[in-house]
């Protein structure tokens, strides 16, 4: 096969970085083919995908040396609109590449860009959004869309334009199964079109039929080069040494046992809506008090409209709970609760980790503060500015933010994007500790994780509650035929 990607003798450095990105990193890649980039969060995965699209060196500046050729253009000297002609990119925050305020318009984009004829656009805008099954999407604001469905507008976006080679990092972070599914139906449909595909990404379940090769990276270099099929023959024990997430969600084990005595708060009168669209209905919910809370269901089925008036931040909700015969209501909530939000670059506000992670901690959380950096992997990053680390590290300083504010209620919206496995079973464990402590709601579509710390999983569809059942040995076997049945 004809190359497409020639990358020879990369170093790579960040700008006030001492540490280099990449090093002495040299790669072809045949046109058609569809890779897997793994590795710990840190290795090198997202520099790689940066220097394929162009992103490296022109928008983010360092000190480089080495060759990247694609499509025999060379990336270093070539402008940024002439890579763009080649490679579509979708991020791992997909609110990063929008530049229009409505869906249509924003698919649109890229065509216009290139100065596509506008009967052209429009036929593209309409294959795309049949092929992705988007079309109830078409003509939203994208600011209300949950983040799931926003992932679908940048993979629409960027296969509108028609690329040949596609660039994913973590694509699936946001996604629940229905929509992972409808994803791997596009990247097949982009190999069925001869189109070369990198995908970054830490869940590697939905990807061992699809990609062709794996790449694994560890600080900064290639360690591992080898074809899919060979990769699967790895016994898990191999995977989990090399900080990698599983390749089967079969054989996870529970961490706990739930306690006997368990006691319950009740949830009245959950109901809220946008513009005259009602999108939360719950008149009454008994739910377990000092659990852990999977919340699960589709994008956009309510999940962060329900724990947005859970902690009181919608000002118009009206619900309240009652425990202890005690009501507490919005503005109570409000003071009991500390939210984690899914986009956490909205809530990093310090200099440093350090300062971050005390801003909204009580008086007694600094004799705290080694141990949870220390157990979410943190403790070497205090002096670092928290808008320069990466996604994933970001998320671990808003979790150990949560954790020292003290709070009764803490809800965690999607708090494993971007977690590598070591990193998720370590905040897994952080969160299982607070069991018996406090309340914790977590919005996911993790089933790795939900099996490793929630004891409970609440499921919401459509705005109304479908199920909550506690996470069993019994139930355990279900909650997993639940995930890979696509039944979430």
């Amino acid at each position: 096969m004809k190359e497409i990607i020639e990358i020879n003798n990369v170093n790579f450095k960040y700008a006030n970085s001492d540490k280099g990105a990449v090093k002495n990193l040299s790669l072809s890649i045949d046109k058609g083919e569809c890779i897997l980039l793994c590795g710990e969060s840190g290795c090198g995965k997202t520099s790689l995908t940066r220097m394929i699209n162009g992103l490296i060196p022109h928008y983010y500046e360092g000190e480089m040396n080495g060759n990247i050729l694609v499509n025999n253009l060379d990336v270093t000297k070539s402008e940024l609109y002439e890579v763009a002609k080649y490679v579509g990119s979708v991020f791992q925050n997909p609110r990063s590449q929008f530049f229009c305020v409505d869906t249509t318009s924003e698919i649109a984009f890229g065509c216009e860009n290139m100065g596509l004829d506008v009967d052209y656009i429009n036929e593209r805008i309409k294959t795309v959004s049949e092929e992705m099954e988007i079309t109830d999407l078409l003509g939203r604001n994208i600011f209300i869309l949950s983040g799931g469905e926003k992932q679908k507008i940048a993979c629409a976006s960027v296969s509108a334009f028609e690329p040949d080679i596609f660039v994913l990092d973590e694509p699936s972070s946001n996604l629940d199964t229905d929509s992972i599914e409808n994803l791997k139906k596009i990247l097949i449909y982009w190999k069925s079109k001869g189109k070369t595909i990198i995908i970054a990404e830490h869940r590697l379940y939905w990807l061992k039929d699809i990609c062709d090769r794996v790449i694994y990276m560890e600080e900064g270099e290639i360690k591992l080069d080898i074809p899919m099929k060979n990769f699967r023959t790895f016994p898990p024990d191999k995977i989990a040494q090399l900080g990698l997430r599983p390749l089967s969600l079969e054989n996870l084990s529970l961490r706990y046992a739930l306690p006997e005595d368990e006691k319950t708060f009740i949830l009245k009168n959950y109901y809220f809506g946008y513009d005259h669209n009602q999108v939360l209905s719950i008149p009454f919910l008994i739910c377990p008090i000092n659990s852990i809370i999977a919340v699960t269901g589709h994008n956009g089925a309510g999940k962060s409209t329900f724990l947005r008036c859970l902690c009181g931040l919608e000002k118009n909700f009206k619900g309240k709970i009652y425990y202890n015969d005690k009501e507490y209501n919005r503005k109570t909530m409000l003071k009991k609760s500390y939210m984690v939000m899914q986009d956490v670059n909205h809530q990093l506000f310090c200099e440093s980790v350090d300062d971050e992670v005390l801003l909204g901690a009580d008086e007694g959380a600094q004799e705290q503060v080694l141990d949870v950096l220390s157990q979410l992997n943190l403790s070497n990053l205090r002096e670092r500015h928290p808008m320069s680390l990466s996604g994933g590290q970001k998320q671990r300083v808003s979790i150990a933010s949560a954790i020292l504010a003290n709070k009764e209620f803490l809800i965690f919206d999607e708090p494993t994007s971007g977690l590598d496995y070591h990193n998720m079973e370590q905040t897994a464990k952080l969160i299982f500790s607070l069991q018996s402590k406090k309340t914790v709601f977590i919005i996911t579509h993790d089933p790795e994780f939900i099996i490793r710390c929630c004891t409970h999983v609440l499921h919401i569809e459509k705005g109304n509650v479908e199920e909550l059942y506690a996470l069993t040995e019994e139930n355990k076997n279900r909650f997993i035929d639940f995930f890979t049945s696509n039944s979430v």
